[in-house]
């Protein structure tokens, strides 16, 4: 499949508030070290739009060249482009410092494991801004292997933790973070612009008859993303629905491994790695069931997109996915790396289309209610209120 021409800037939510109903402009800064785009990025920009529409400043701090900037820089955001390689910067240290100042920032969240050890030396010695850390993975903070740094950089200089999921919520809990420095705030999503393929065309791409029942995933390919599970439960799919594709989106480190798992079960006609793509919305018009086999995942807003595209969904009993996934009601969940699980899952939504009907309506409803990106924004701001007034209390 032909990659599309590169979507533009995701289109805001239905609502555009332009001022926040507490009153009062925030200055915020949001420091992202990654020079891909995956889930996490896409959450910075949601979020650092939705507080400009709502009158505040939010400026984004980013790797030179990273698609991240780019897409801040086309919504109309202001970005700090800087080297941001490692933990301990010196320079990138200084320059984040000099912006805390020069911009008189209230509020510094910082999205990924580096900017968090960035954002908090920057701020050495001083007691603005107030400093979140977004935690988006469902790991423990121990899993590093050097305790005292670890010990150090969690227990130091973070006056609030946001969890996208409460599943995250009580890993952060058990790896001895207090509750009341943890707060809860879902990932939020806005609909995909319209596709620039229709569904005929993209399945004429991959090869795949138009009237073919295909199931997709969409994702980075790595080993916790659990697309090798897929791929096994394929052939017993096929068993029930000969006719049945597989589609998966995306690029990263397992490919090859896929490849090959592949070329051993003799799927190469049958299962398609579309690689990367920038028209999503086009990629998830074209399944009829979406799937996320995951052995690790905060939350999930692939999850999230499928539904919003209403698609029916299954899910692995992971994480935050659970959160999303209310089983025979918004989809369902099959145990982690389990492919005969998920094989009948597949099997079962793929020959009872009312059942899968209901469950994506269910679903999309849901994410409509509680995983907007509006949703988001509003709890965000409600965690920087609180630290904002925490701190008066104490002057």
């Amino acid at each position: 499949m032909s990659p599309p021409a590169r979507s533009g800037p995701e289109p805001a939510g239905p609502e555009q508030p332009g001022a926040d109903p507490d009153g009062g402009r925030l200055v915020t800064l949001h420091i992202n070290t990654e020079r891909t785009w995956r889930g996490g990025e896409r959450q910075t920009l949601l979020l650092a739009r939705g507080l400009r529409d709502r009158g505040h400043i939010a400026e984004v701090v980013c790797p030179p060249g990273s698609p991240l900037g780019e897409r801040a820089r086309e919504c109309g955001l202001t970005t700090h482009e800087m080297p941001l390689r490692g933990e301990l910067n010196p320079r990138a240290i200084s320059r984040i410092r000099r912006l805390y100042r020069e911009r008189a920032v209230d509020i510094v969240q910082m999205h990924t494991s580096h900017a968090h050890t960035l954002g908090v030396l920057a701020r050495f010695g001083r007691k603005r801004p107030r400093t979140v850390v977004a935690r988006r993975v469902d790991y423990s903070i121990h899993r590093s292997g050097t305790p005292g740094f670890t010990r150090l950089k969690y227990g130091h200089g973070v006056d609030r933790y946001i969890a996208i999921s409460r599943a995250i919520h009580d890993v952060l809990i058990d790896d001895g973070i207090p509750a009341e420095r943890i707060s809860v705030v879902h990932s939020g999503v806005v609909p995909h612009p319209a596709p620039g393929m229709s569904r005929e065309a993209v399945r004429d791409a991959l090869g795949i008859p138009v009237d073919a029942p295909v199931v997709g995933n969409v994702a980075h390919l790595a080993d916790h993303k659990g697309q090798g599970h897929l791929i096994r439960a394929f052939p017993a799919v096929l068993a029930a629905h000969p006719t049945a594709h597989l589609v998966i989106v995306g690029e990263g480190e397992a490919r090859p491994a896929l490849e090959e798992e592949i070329r051993r079960l003799d799927l190469e006609a049958r299962v398609h790695l579309a690689g990367f793509q920038t028209d999503i919305a086009a990629c998830l018009g074209a399944l009829d069931l979406f799937v996320m086999p995951s052995e690790q995942e905060g939350l999930c807003t692939s999850l999230l997109d499928a539904l919003t595209a209403g698609l029916p969904v299954i899910g692995s009993e992971i994480g935050g996915i659970p959160e999303i996934i209310e089983p025979e009601r918004t989809g369902l969940l099959a145990p982690v790396g389990d492919s005969p699980a998920l094989a009948a899952a597949i099997t079962r939504l793929l020959a009872d289309r009312a059942l899968a009907a209901a469950l994506a309506e269910a679903g999309r409803e849901k994410v409509a209610r509680h995983f907007s990106a509006d949703a988001m924004v509003e709890g965000s701001l409600r965690v920087y209120r609180a630290l904002l007034a925490d701190e008066e209390r104490v002057r």
